[in-house]
Formats: structure tokens, sequence, C-alpha cells
């Protein structure tokens, strides 16, 4: 009985320590992306040019919150914008100034005290919608803007239709329901 006993206790612990090792997968250990500022995305693109991808975002909202912990997280996801894309975060209500193509773009108050920087403001045409993804081809001429929370297969099909020129020739209605 004590044989059985210590086997059985054996065998639970050999268990017990293999399975709390294992190597990590890609889905679950992904290299984290990297994000780009406004300025480090352009003058990357300056030699080496490829579609931009503005993620913008406020520190206040919950479904950016959730885009940055479970979305851009996932594999596929990371892999292609970092790919494809220079991927850009962009506080919509940062207060430090941007300079682009000798333009300076800056916060701007309401009389309220809230406000908006002015490059997130352009960028969405004024429809400010938090989460939102801006899709740039490689001279900063809009493709699209999506506004709105993501899941992993949906950003995915997202960054396809910018990434592979889809949008060329397929509206994104008809690319969205192949």
């Amino acid at each position: 009985m004590r044989v059985f006993l210590f086997s059985n206790l054996f065998a639970f612990a050999v268990l017990c320590m293999f399975g709390s090792f294992r190597l990590p997968t890609p889905e679950s250990d992904p290299t984290p992306l990297k994000w780009y500022t406004w300025e480090e995305a352009v003058a990357l693109n300056r030699t080496k040019p490829k579609k931009i991808c503005v993620d913008i975002y406020t520190n206040w909202c919950r479904y950016c919150k959730m885009m940055d912990q479970s979305t851009f997280p996932d594999a596929n996801v990371a892999a292609y914008l970092a790919a494809n894309f220079y991927p850009v975060k962009l506080n919509a209500e940062q207060r430090e100034d941007i300079r682009f193509n000798d333009e300076t773009f800056k916060y701007v108050s309401d009389k309220r005290g809230h406000g908006v920087h002015s490059l997130a403001y352009a960028l969405l045409d004024g429809k400010m919608s938090y989460p939102s993804m801006v899709y740039l081809n490689e001279k900063y001429e809009r493709i699209m803007i999506s506004p709105g929370y993501k899941e992993p297969q949906d950003l995915i099909k997202e960054l396809r239709f910018a990434g592979e020129d889809r949008y060329k020739d397929t509206s994104w209605e008809d690319f969205r329901d192949q």
C-alpha cells in the first residue's frame, strides 16, 4: 500500500512539474509590437517607404485599452502590422506639437477645457471616435478610416485590405464580405 501511495504521489508530482513547464507558442508569447510616434514613422518612411497604420486613442477610452490588451498582442496581428506597416499610436488628446509637411499640429482646447490634437482631427476628418484606425499609403494618402473596437480576426481583415492594396480594386464592403 505504501509503494502504491508513493508511486501515485511521485507520478502526480512529475505531472505537475512538467505541466507547468510548457514551451511558449506563437499565439501565447508573441514578440511585442513596436509602436512608433508619428515623427518616427515619417522619418523611417523617408528611407524605407511603407504604409502607416495609425491607432488614434485616448487615455480614458475603455475600448482602446481592450484593444491594447487583446487585439494588438495577438501574434497574427502583431506580425502583419510589423511586416507591412509602420504602426503609430496617436493620443487624440496629447499636448505636444507635431511638425509634418511644414505644418505644426497642436492641441486645441475648447471653452470647457476639453480638447483634441489637430493631427488626430485632420486624420479623422473631424469625426472623433475612439478607438479609430487610420490607414495611409506610403505618400500619406488616406486609404480608409475605421472607427471602433476590433477583434483580432476583424483587424487582420482590415490590415490585409490596406496592406495588400485590395482597396485599389475592391470596395471595403465587398472585401469584408468575402
